[in-house]
């Protein structure tokens, strides 16, 4: 039982409550809850997630879980099925299974005594993606969701795909659910911690593999896409995003397409929640959430119906740099809809740059290692990983300069690249950056997209391209909100690899651009904030002992005698004890993707993960491996995993697979 300063109500934490599924299966929840529930019911807060709450999310949970419970509700941390400390097997992302669990709890809490019948659900990423996709299975408890940095099509918009090109987080957090989902139940709560943990080590599937057996949008991706039916939702929906993350289009993508009720707010940050987020400024996303939840679970006029339907930060344009603790900006507000209502520019390109009308002839062979400052697909684990200075990559690029603006920019939204592009090969890719040109020559990176030409027409029904034959396409950039200044370049920047963020096409393809020309949405510049939120506030932080301090580290190595280039990435997220119950968790990870710039069947990338857990005089650990190569045929993958017990093998297998290339 915990109180505070601040608090609306005495609260007291189950850390271990029993949810049996029909199947007798249990899962694990942790709970915190007022004390007096049994007197007055409450609303409860489903969070439903793989990422262990005994370890994984524990330090996010404790920030904002017990928040929500001092004023009023009952907060559910679940462990999915397979995961954590519950029972069961995980065999995918997104399952059926996964999703009708998810159902069965919810009905669960709403049948139990000290629950008021209302049910919402809240989670980032995984736990983003599957609000939404159980609300469009539409539990009758469920009524409302705060969705964060998630998305509604899993083929075009997650981490496997983007615009029918293979990204390499496919194989980068298929490594890490790899290394995740091998890590053993707490021997404290479990006596038969070792019996599940093993039974998890057999059956775990390496992931990579099912989802590069699908490189086009079939019925594998459409399955939990909830745009294939936006009106299958009926929850009211807030959903949350950041520019520093992957999932850029979902938020206007929701407030424009749902016809339950819907607002959107999209802040600077990077993969977190906003509360706690970097780059500042933070907002209090839990005073929001409160109003949301008090409005749609309680019945409680909190306005939040009133507030205007998307709230979006334009950022100052900046120079470039690896990592930004803050970024400067100001709050711009849409009382209906997102960006499709704002006005839009279109610029052509030609020989003579960016804005200026004429004949085009450019032809474009970028060498292999081209997309190096790129940055990280999803900005997650806090290390130096945004965009740097673009002119690296633009010097093996195509570029189209603007000349200086005449008067500041605000783009808000998705700017869109229409080309006339014909390849010398059957099978070739198109990266195109909209970059902010600095006075001295420093680029940054606004927004980018890229497209496999083989998906021109169809993400689902491929084609190969005939050689010299032009082609009309068009490219969506994610959607942004930046600030250009007065007398600054806009400059569109255009490659035929973009490496490592996707894998290369099998040949050096020749891309010949005839004609093009540029959308961009913008916004009337404003001077001040068009609306304003509360400053975060939190519960206190989780209490731990640093054993290890965390360390992050991203370098490009040139071995000067093959001409090979890596990308190194060395991430120790450090080793602590939770003061409250004594379990020590930590790991390690270690990325190399590589390529020779004249190659790109030598591109490789290899993943390796170490995972720790410590109680008592009991030392468990995982060695988690896997790679990733190609020939002009196949794609080849290796992975395999090593447990140990007091620093004794206790488990190991070794996958391999060959897939074949599909249009990729």
């Amino acid at each position: 039982m915990t109180s505070a300063p601040n608090s609306l109500s005495e609260i007291e934490e189950i850390a271990d409550l029993g949810i049996h599924l029909s199947d007798g299966c249990r899962l694990s929840a942790r709970v915190w809850r007022p004390t007096d529930v049994d007197q007055s019911p409450v609303p409860a807060i489903l969070e439903y997630l793989p990422y262990r709450k005994r370890d994984g999310t524990a330090a996010r949970d404790e920030l904002t879980h017990p928040w929500f419970a001092k004023r009023g509700y009952a907060c559910i941390r679940v462990d999915m099925r397979g995961n954590g400390d519950s029972e069961g097997l995980m065999t995918d992302e997104y399952t059926q299974q996964e999703l009708d669990d998810a159902v069965e709890v919810i009905q669960w809490l709403a049948d139990q005594p000290w629950c008021s019948g209302s049910v919402g659900m809240m989670g980032i990423s995984w736990g983003g993606f599957n609000a939404l996709q159980v609300a469009a299975m539409r539990p009758d408890p469920l009524k409302a969701i705060i969705t964060l940095c998630s998305t509604a099509d899993r083929y075009a918009d997650d981490i496997h795909y983007k615009g029918g090109c293979l990204l390499n987080e496919n194989l980068g957090w298929g490594a890490t659910m790899w290394s995740y989902s091998s890590r053993a139940p707490d021997p404290k709560l479990r006596p038969n911690w070792r019996e599940l943990w093993l039974e998890r080590l057999e059956c775990e599937p390496f992931l990579p593999s099912v989802w590069l057996r699908h490189q086009t949008r079939d019925d594998y991706w459409r399955h939990g896409s909830v745009c294939e039916d936006f009106g299958a939702i009926r929850a009211a929906t807030l959903a949350v995003g950041g520019w520093g993350d992957a999932y850029k289009n979902t938020v206007p993508l929701l407030i424009e397409q749902l016809n339950t009720p819907v607002k959107g707010i999209v802040g600077p940050w990077v993969h977190k929640y906003p509360h706690f987020a970097v780059p500042e400024p933070r907002i209090g996303f839990l005073q929001e959430a409160l109003r949301w939840w008090d409005h749609w679970l309680k019945d409680v006029d909190t306005g939040v119906e009133n507030d205007p339907d998307y709230r979006a930060y334009v950022m100052d344009g900046v120079r470039p740099e690896r990592w930004y603790a803050e970024r400067a900006g100001h709050w711009v507000a849409e009382p209906d809809g997102a960006t499709s209502q704002l006005p839009t520019v279109t610029l052509p390109i030609s020989d003579a740059g960016f804005g200026q009308a004429g004949h085009l002839n450019v032809r474009i062979r970028s060498p292999q290692h081209c997309g190096m400052d790129g940055g990280e697909y999803c900005a997650i684990w806090l290390g130096p990983d945004m965009p740097g200075d673009q002119r690296a990559d633009d010097s093996l690029s195509a570029c189209f300069d603007s000349e200086p603006l005449g008067d500041t920019m605000d783009i808000v939204g998705a700017p869109r690249v229409r080309l006339t592009v014909s390849t010398d090969k059957p099978q070739a890719q198109i990266a195109i950056r909209l970059n902010h040109i600095h006075p001295d020559g420093a680029t940054t990176r606004i927004t980018y997209g890229v497209l496999n030409l083989a998906h021109r027409d169809s993400h689902a029904d491929p084609a190969p391209l005939t050689p010299g034959e032009p082609y009309q396409i068009e490219v969506d950039l994610d959607h942004i909100a930046y600030r250009v200044p007065k007398g600054h370049r806009l400059r569109l920047s255009v490659s035929s690899a973009y490496w490592p963020l996707i894998w290369p096409s099998p040949e050096k393809a020749e891309l010949h651009l005839t004609a093009g020309e540029v959308t961009i949405p913008q916004r009337e510049p404003v001077s001040s904030d068009e609306c304003v939120f509360p400053p975060p506030d939190s519960e206190e932080p989780r209490k731990v002992k640093t054993l290890r301090e965390a360390l992050n580290s991203r370098r490009v190595e040139t071995d000067m005698n093959t001409g090979e280039i890596r990308l190194i990435i060395e991430d120790d997220f450090g080793l602590v004890e939770d003061c409250a119950h004594g379990l020590i968790s930590g790991g390690s990870a270690h990325e190399i993707w590589s390529i020779r710039p004249d190659d790109p069947l030598s591109a490789r990338g290899t993943c390796d993960w170490i995972q720790e857990q410590k109680r008592g005089d009991l030392e468990l650990k995982t060695a988690t491996s896997c790679e990733m190569w190609s020939d002009a045929e196949n794609f080849y993958l290796r992975a395999s995993i090593n447990a140990y017990e007091n620093e004794v093998l206790l488990f190991s297998t070794l996958k391999e697979d060959t897939i074949a290339r599909n249009n990729l």
